[in-house]
């Protein structure tokens, strides 16, 4: 089931593993827009279901500077690390239906017994054929299918993956007990009512995968829109990893300018004479998903 017809529900979800930099910042931009320019609501959602790799003070730090650049959310806050119950019970609903198996192959015998696909190395499906039974550690896996999974990004166009030769059999959760990302995120905006997901262009390939599990644990399926991504200088994705710089509220009107041209849209210089809410109010108004690069 389709969800673009529905009154739009829009989300913004960053991971609290730092300050939010430039990069973030243009996936907040520009998943507000669409959703303030269509009478939409937006949501925020604070993805620290990996716990290992979250910073404390980090997902306030993220709502302090979001709150400082205009930004306005239409419902309380949402934290994955307060949800595991939800995941745990999408996970009992696969394991009634034999769609999952455990796995308890090392990184390293994975490593050596696969091949590299579009996201890293393609399980074996060693485990698939022979169920690890008797060992106390094992991450849970789902059993993907020879189907294409199609669908058609607002920016992007038609884009389409084989799972089984593309991706193999994904890991739903991890041996250590942490619910992976993408069932995490298939159950919140399925439980938030998102019907329109708005990111950044990394997590394309990851879009297949979701709409799998979307159909498989019976949701509807949002409208989906990947923005460009932003890089350094040597071409690398901005993120913590990369070292990227912190955002500034202080420069918050010519940053939010910035991040509105590199989406493509035209304001008009006098906007940077003006204020916050004059950016967004024009913003809104003149929103325009064609002129986002491609």
């Amino acid at each position: 089931m389709q969800l673009a017809d529905h009154p739009y529900r829009g989300r913004f979800a960053p991971s609290p593993t730092g300050p939010l930099h430039f990069g973030s910042l243009v996936a907040a931009v520009g998943s507000y827009l669409d959703a303030k320019s269509q009478n939409g609501k937006w949501l925020v959602r604070i993805e620290d279901v990996d716990w290992q790799r979250t910073v404390p003070g980090a997902a306030s730090e993220i709502l302090t500077a979001l709150e400082g650049f205009g930004f306005e959310w239409d419902e309380e806050v949402a934290y994955q690390s307060r949800r595991t119950d939800v995941y745990s019970n999408a996970m009992n609903i696969l394991e009634q239906r034999d769609l999952v198996y455990p796995c308890a192959c090392s990184r390293k015998e994975i490593a050596d017994s696969s091949i590299r696909g579009l996201s890293g190395l393609i399980y074996p499906g060693t485990c698939r054929h022979n169920p690890p039974y008797g060992k106390k550690s094992y991450a849970m896996r789902i059993r993907v299918t020879d189907a294409i999974i199609s669908f058609s990004d607002r920016i992007k166009g038609r884009y389409s993956q084989k799972l089984s030769s593309d991706i193999g059999d994904f890991v739903l959760r991890r041996a250590d007990g942490i619910f992976a990302y993408q069932l995490a995120v298939v159950v919140d905006d399925a439980m938030q009512h998102i019907t329109h997901v708005v990111r950044g262009a990394d997590l394309l390939d990851s879009t297949p995968r979701q709409i799998f599990l979307q159909q498989v644990l019976d949701y509807p399926t949002p409208a989906y829109m990947h923005l460009p991504v932003v890089t350094n200088l040597h071409g690398e994705k901005l993120s913590k990893q990369t070292n990227a710089r912190p955002v500034d509220v202080a420069d918050a009107l010519p940053l939010l300018a910035k991040a509105s041209h590199f989406l493509g849209q035209q304001p008009p210089p006098e906007l940077l004479q003006g204020d916050v809410t004059s950016f967004w109010q024009w913003a809104i108004q003149n929103w325009q998903v064609a002129s986002v690069p491609g």
